[in-house]
């Protein structure tokens, strides 16, 4: 999965969405739009949320999956909530 660019690469902004369009009818829709928190997250930690909510909000499941401990597991989940809180 290729994660969407969230900083500039020339001034390391934050960047915006600006565009989007329908490749069906192509209407295009322009603004300017935040990314969603989760967007804007390292595209390891999303993949970590995705797994996270497939295996039902179990960080149990999440340990044995990732073949880790279930304190390791729930320090990086700490981690991206804490991440989250401050954007």
């Amino acid at each position: 999965m290729a994660q969407l660019p969230i900083k500039c690469p020339s001034c390391q902004n934050t960047l915006a969405v600006s565009e989007l369009s329908c490749a069906n009818c192509e209407t295009k829709i322009s603004g300017n739009y935040a990314l969603p928190a989760l967007m804007q997250l390292p595209l390891e930690d999303q993949e970590f949320i995705l797994e996270f909510v497939l295996t039902g909000g179990s960080l149990k499941k999440m340990a044995t999956q990732l073949g880790k401990s279930y304190p390791t597991v729930r320090n990086k989940l700490d981690d991206i909530i804490e991440q989250l809180n401050s954007k």
